[in-house]
Parts: structure tokens; C-alpha cells; sequence
């Protein structure tokens, strides 16, 4: 096998871009060394194992929002800085829905991160530019909780939705279940399989937004 120069850098985006066409369960540290024309020994001088490459990946995932254009641009209320956050954490989820229950599930390095928002350097954003609106010590970090909590919930079942697996696409086609037994959901079957993701989630924010303004209100 021939091999190349590589860095850890290159090492963490061909594994992202692995997982998102192969899924998470197959990512080894020899099926990556394979995609990537080299012995696997060779990665393990940039990443000590598998557990650090799963680390590598969320990190830059999480730290990519930064770079987002939703990001990019100063806030102009608390208001728009959680939609800037909501929406380009959304288009994270969307853009890699394999990846996105890892960035959910994997334990963060310190208990009181919390994922999505699950760095330093986020909790370090996300507090400063809350109180840089007034927002007290308390409210900020109250924001933060209920704020992760909220894009955990909305993102992680959409994500889980999107994967191949479970659209059926596997196999290049969709897995058909008989609903013969159970005539209300066949009834309703075509109103269940609306998609209205996007509507969901930004009217999910808009209560979220609503609550935390009431809270800081009293």
C-alpha cells in the first residue's frame, strides 16, 4: 500500500466524510486507513485510538458553527443570536445526520458542557454574547441549559430520520410495512409522513425564545 504524508487534520475529515457515507458502525481504524491509501498503523501518529478520533470529529463539527455564514455576522438581539445558533446547528444535523447522534451521545470532556453547544470555546460564545444583552450570570447559564436541551431534542430524532437506514435507502429501496392490523395509522398514513421540519423547529424556537424572555422578565 502506498503511502502519503497525512496530518491530523486530513485524518479527522476523511473519517467525517467516512462515517457520513458509510455510517458510524463501520468506521475502523483500518477501513479509514484503507479509504485513505494507507497502513492503519500510519494513523496512529496523529490519533491514538478510535475514542480520540470520535472526539476529533465532533470537535470539529462543533467548532465548524463558527465558520457557518449564519455566524459570521453580529446579532443585533439575544433573540437573533439563538436563531443564528439554532438554524446553523440545524444545517449541521441536516448535512451529517450519521454524525449528529454522536455529537449528542459523546460524553464532553468537562460535565457541565453540554451537547450540542458542547466546547469550551461555544459556552465561552454563547454565555458573553447572552450577557452582553443584559442577561445576568443566572439567566445566561440557564439559557445555555435549556437551549442545548432544546436542539438535542429537536435535532437528534430529525438526524436519526435522515440517515439511510432509515429511509430504506440501503438497499436502494424503501421497506414497505403492512398496516393491514392497524387501519388509523394507514388512514392517516400520508398525513404522517408530512414533512414539516423546518416549520416544527422554528416554531419550537419561537416558544423556547418566548419562555426565556418571560423568565427574564420577572
Amino acid at each position: 500500500m502506498v503511502q502519503q504524508r497525512l496530518d491530523r487534520a486530513q485524518i479527522v475529515e476523511a473519517a467525517i466524510a467516512f462515517v457520513d457515507g458509510c455510517g458510524l458502525d463501520e468506521l475502523t481504524m483500518r477501513r479509514l486507513g484503507t479509504a485513505l491509501e494507507v497502513e492503519a498503523m500510519a494513523l496512529y501518529r496523529h490519533i491514538s485510538g478510535r475514542a480520540d478520533l470520535l472526539e476529533a470529529m465532533v470537535d470539529e463539527l462543533i467548532d465548524g458553527l463558527f465558520d457557518d455564514e449564519l455566524m459570521t455576522e453580529d446579532s443585533r438581539s439575544w433573540e437573533e443570536y439563538l436563531q443564528r445558533v439554532a438554524n446553523a446547528t440545524r444545517k449541521l444535523a441536516v448535512a451529517h445526520p450519521r454524525i449528529f447522534p454522536l455529537i449528542a451521545t459523546q460524553p464532553p470532556q468537562a460535565p457541565w458542557l453540554r451537547p450540542p453547544l458542547r466546547s469550551i470555546r461555544w459556552v465561552e460564545d454563547f454565555l458573553s454574547s447572552l450577557q452582553a444583552f443584559g442577561f445576568s450570570d443566572t439567566e445566561a447559564v440557564g439559557a445555555y441549559k435549556a437551549f442545548t436541551s432544546f436542539l438535542v431534542g429537536a435535532l437528534l430524532l430529525q438526524a436519526s430520520s435522515m440517515t439511510p437506514e432509515a429511509l430504506g435507502e440501503e438497499d436502494g429501496a424503501s421497506s414497505q410495512t403492512d398496516l393491514s392490523e392497524y387501519p388509523t395509522v394507514e388512514r392517516l398514513q400520508d398525513l404522517l409522513m408530512e414533512d414539516h421540519a423546518q416549520r416544527e423547529f422554528d416554531d419550537a424556537l419561537d416558544d423556547l425564545i418566548e419562555r426565556i424572555r418571560t423568565s427574564t422578565e420577572k
